[in-house]
């Protein structure tokens, strides 16, 4: 094992013969792709985490990975730095394939310098993500360091920035995923968050700018570092995290798997699956879901699991913003993501925290050509001082300003409640989507019956002699007018109103028709989403 306390040297080559000098090499390379000490490794193991090179050898193809930047080590002198300068300066960096499919991967080595990034550790960064960039591939970030380097001081901090930079250089041209792995603090959460995806292992990672030290010292606070910047702090208050893994092994797994529904680069299609025999069966247990009375809750997913491909649904953010659920999934072959109110939750409004989930992932659907498949069931924006002031208004613009931006096939499925404003919002045919199917069961409407006949009635109900049956009328009456799918589709704005049982079979013919779709918007340097 390297010891990180030594300086290594360079082999000295007495026979300059080739199999001299390959044996020499090989000897070098053996001992640079050794970790750091054996109490280093031995701590890092205490705590269950598998070490840098095990993590890209379980995520990538058996003998894929191809390293590049293994001899690099720090130049820099100071503060001891001088007596220590293993190789790979504490990351691992290369690519290799996952399923067949290229891929960029850096892994942090805690076993040496703490996984803390220095100069040539960030270089080495650097130059595999202006490699994934130039080729076009995904760029898959194992992080598990102990932020910037303090020996090195503002050039650690000069490497971040060229990371940061890179980041949103990459931003809607390759996929950027990060795995966070163990410990990700201060000015190194930043370049996760501006990557497209963050996967977390529970109990084993943690993400903050300011430690619980430094948060007691500066508030009085007492919070533990699971408390600040776990897992599922992040997965379920913050919405950082999203997804999040019982294990590394499992994370991993989740990681390859995601992938499989996301092309290489902006330029390419998803990779398709085979399609499946059942594509345009009937799915007669959707006729059940919608409860009869509209106050009943159900569960969206049900819906979702019924329409895809093997009820397989990849959640994006499950337990965050649970008002909207999003995910991943294929439909007869295709990859696609799917936007859909969760009844379950709120009864399916629309707060700040789902509008904002919710445009996050239209965005990223539309940046990487995935179609959006949008079911609705939407009562209305979540109503409160908290959320006005809390900017209901800008944060609900950013999922109008999501859908209204994608040129991707979009297709909206009204099964229940679609009113108001949060209607326009989850995709409809006026804000441009290509095709609007509803249920029987869909209310289009301004609002629901009790609020329209309390605010149009209300002289009416005043005058009354006995304002609660006239009420119960003219709720009835309304129900029995709008709240239906009819006069929506009499003027177009419902292209047709279907047999639950048929959503599949449209969803599919309706991708399949889509799949040629070409759409460009005006030409600009970028619109101005209200951030």
């Amino acid at each position: 094992m390297a010891d990180e306390t030594t300086s290594e040297q360079a082999p000295v080559i007495h026979d300059h013969s080739m199999a001299a000098r390959l044996a020499a090499l090989e000897e070098q390379k053996a001992q640079a792709r050794q970790p750091g000490s054996e109490r280093s490794v031995q701590s890092h193991r205490s705590k269950g985490k598998m070490l840098a090179r095990e993590r890209i050898d379980y995520l990538l193809d058996e003998g894929s990975f191809q390293e590049l930047d293994l001899l690099v080590r720090h130049r820099a002198h100071g503060m001891g730095l001088e007596r220590s300068r293993p190789y790979t300066d504490g990351v691992i960096t290369g690519f290799g394939a996952i399923d067949g499919r290229r891929v960029c991967v850096y892994s942090q080595d805690f076993t040496v310098f703490g996984g803390a990034l220095g100069e040539a550790h960030a270089e080495k960064i650097h130059k595999l993500m202006d490699l994934a960039l130039d080729v076009g591939v995904p760029v898959i970030g194992l992080n598990d360091g102990g932020g910037a380097r303090i020996q090195e001081g503002v050039v650690s901090l000069n490497g971040y920035g060229g990371i940061f930079y890179r980041n949103v250089r990459a931003s809607g041209v390759v996929p950027q995923i990060s795995v966070i792995l163990g410990p990700c603090a201060g000015g190194a959460v930043y370049s996760p968050a501006m990557t497209d995806f963050v996967f977390m292992v529970h109990e084993t990672s943690h993400m903050f700018i300011t430690g619980p030290d430094v948060v007691k010292t500066v508030t009085g606070e007492e919070v533990t570092l699971e408390q600040l910047g776990g897992a599922m702090s992040h997965a379920t208050r913050s919405g950082v995290a999203s997804f999040v893994s019982a294990d590394e092994k499992a994370c991993l797994d989740d990681v390859r798997y995601l992938l499989s529904f996301l092309p290489s680069n902006n330029l390419e299609l998803p990779p398709p699956a085979p399609r499946p025999d059942d594509a345009e069966s009937l799915v007669e247990e959707l006729r059940d879901v919608v409860p009869p009375s509209p106050n009943q809750p159900y569960d969206m997913r049900t819906i979702i699991q019924a329409v895809v491909d093997g009820g397989e649904y990849l959640e994006y953010f499950p337990h965050w913003a649970m008002s909207i659920t999003c995910g991943y999934a294929r439909v007869g072959g295709r990859s696609v993501g799917i936007v859909g109110n969760q009844p379950a939750v709120l009864a399916g409004v629309l707060d700040i925290d789902s509008s904002e989930k919710g445009a996050r992932f239209v965005r990223t659907c539309d940046a990487f050509n995935i179609p959006l498949v949008t079911f609705v069931d939407v009562p209305g924006f979540m109503p409160g001082t908290d959320q006005e002031y809390g900017g209901i208004i800008r944060h609900g613009a950013k999922l109008l300003y999501a859908y209204c931006e994608a040129t991707v096939p979009r297709i909206q499925v009204i099964t229940r409640k679609a009113y108001g404003g949060a209607y326009v919002v989850m995709d409809s045919k006026s804000i441009g989507t290509d095709f609007a199917f509803a249920w029987p069961s869909a209310e289009l409407a301004v609002m629901g019956p009790q609020g329209a006949v309390e605010i149009v009635y209300r002289r009416e109900l005043a005058d009354s002699s006995d304002p609660p049956t006239r009420r119960a009328e003219l709720v009835e009456e309304y129900t029995e007018r709008y709240a239906n799918p009819y006069v929506a589709a009499e003027r177009g704005y419902v292209d047709d109103v279907i047999d639950p049982a048929e959503t599949r079979r449209v969803i599919v013919r309706s991708l399949d028709l889509l799949a040629s779709k070409r759409e460009e918007l005006p030409r600009r340097k970028h619109g101005n989403i209200p951030l």
